[in-house]
């Protein structure tokens, strides 16, 4: 791994990662093991790792390594990876933006060139052109503004990451009684955190009848440490002047609204917001790279290439995965197909393609486009609406059904796969297929 020093601004590089966390690690090095070497990580902090540097509970890598590592344990393999390679990095840069090709390379074979713009305190404004870009930026959290919590504005309410950081990395206990709104994983985990820190947790408070985060958690995190969840609750005024004084909080019904006479007031100082995360997609949309509605990540091809040839993007950035496993899993995809892009002299244009959309009981399918090939299996992944128990998965093309896959249990917190074979979609080849769920009956 070579570091800011060693980069040569004259060539173009073959691969861009824009992004040095889990995603960015795994596919830089998928690509340098598939042959590319010019290859460069960019990443805005001062170290390598992403949001994986503030998780230092376990439970990392049991499907990628086989053993239960914490967040800084997960990043280090990576790192390590990469270190044992000539990967270049750029670390405390900005990536500004990402300029597509948009004229066709001059020499047969060659591949035209994309730019990206950075900056740093170091190297001041650069432009960096490069033959493939894996777009690896991760996502964000949604704030209270975003959700609009009623109420005054004191200290005291932050997101639950932001309260991660504080505590794993800065130092800081954030307050001593909270309260915490949405039962995704990060809030569950930050649940047992503040605990493990002399805290108060008075509740976790979920909008929806069930909770978005894993199961493994709810048990680890809320039942191990006696925290009560509150399902289909919502927090409907915030009160203090300086700081979080008190936090009321109400049922809500079918519509999600509160219902009235059922509020509870919680005497608190802190509030923390575990209300969702969004894919990081600004440069993404910048580039003109069409975006899915329900993921707010890339449309992508089965090798993770967004609609643009030579960009591909992974990881949180194109869906908000459960496990970091997976993310490394799609990112290394996406960093050895951009390896395949590089050095391959045949078009995909003539290949036909597949269009994968979501049916009953399903919120999103990723990827949407899968070209089709003879002998290929692609694994798709998505999410339900709502918690299933013994149920199936089907596949089909307008009444025909192509496939069904069967499930013990379900829940939207957690993300599915299935495999799909060539085989199977070469006949619907130009078409859409639809990818449903549903329970079945005992």
């Amino acid at each position: 791994m070579q570091t800011q020093a060693n980069m040569q601004q004259n060539t173009p590089y073959e691969l861009i990662v824009v992004g040095g966390g889990p995603a960015g690690l795994a596919a830089a090095n998928a690509a340098w093991q598939a042959g590319l070497r010019r290859v460069l990580i960019v990443e805005r902090d001062r170290e390598l790792g992403g949001i994986l540097n503030q998780c230092i509970h376990n439970g990392f890598g049991l499907h990628r390594f086989g053993d239960q590592l914490t967040g800084p344990e997960y990043a280090e393999r990576y790192e390590n990876m990469v270190a044992e390679t000539g990967v270049e990095v750029a670390l405390d840069t900005m990536v500004l933006s990402v300029e597509p090709a948009t004229a066709p390379a001059l020499d047969v074979g060659e591949k035209p060139l994309h730019h990206v713009h950075l900056i740093s305190q170091a190297e001041g404004y650069r432009v960096l052109a490069t033959q493939t870009i894996v777009l690896a930026m991760g996502c964000r959290e949604r704030t209270r503004g975003a959700i609009g919590i009623p109420g005054t504005r004191p200290a005291g309410v932050y997101t639950a990451g932001a309260a991660q950081r504080y505590i794993n990395m800065e130092g800081y206990l954030v307050g001593k009684r909270a309260i915490i709104l949405g039962s995704g994983d990060i809030g569950l985990i930050m649940a047992r955190r503040m605990t493990l820190e002399g805290a108060k947790v008075a509740a976790v408070v979920e909008l929806m009848p069930y909770s978005g985060g894993l199961s493994r958690n709810i048990v680890q995190c809320l039942d191990d440490f006696g925290i009560p969840l509150l399902l289909a609750h919502t927090i409907v005024d915030i009160r203090g002047h300086r700081r979080v004084e008190q936090v009321v909080v109400a049922e809500v019904g079918p519509d999600n609204k509160p219902v009235a006479g059922t509020e509870q007031t919680f005497d608190v100082d802190t509030v923390l917001l575990s209300v969702g995360l969004l894919p990081e997609n600004e440069l993404t949309r910048q580039a003109n790279i069409p975006l899915d509605p329900r993921t707010r990540g890339a449309v992508v091809f089965e090798d993770m290439q967004t609609q643009v040839p030579g960009i591909f993007a992974c990881g949180n950035v194109v869906q908000v995965h459960d496990l970091v496993d997976f993310v490394s899993q799609e990112a290394e995809l996406a960093g050895a197909a951009a390896a395949a892009y590089v050095q391959s002299t045949d078009s995909t244009e003539s290949i036909s393609v597949v269009e994968l959309t979501p049916g009953e009981g399903v919120s999103y399918v990723l990827p949407q486009r899968i070209r089709v090939r003879d002998g290929q299996t692609t694994s798709v992944s998505f999410r339900v609406r709502k918690p299933m128990g013994r149920s199936q998965i089907c596949l089909s093309a307008g009444d025909t059904e192509i496939k069904t896959f069967r499930r013990q249990r379900m829940a939207p917190g957690e993300m599915e796969h299935v495999k799909l074979r060539g085989a199977d979609l070469a006949l619907y080849a130009g078409g859409t297929l639809r990818l449903s769920a549903q329970e079945m009956g005992e």
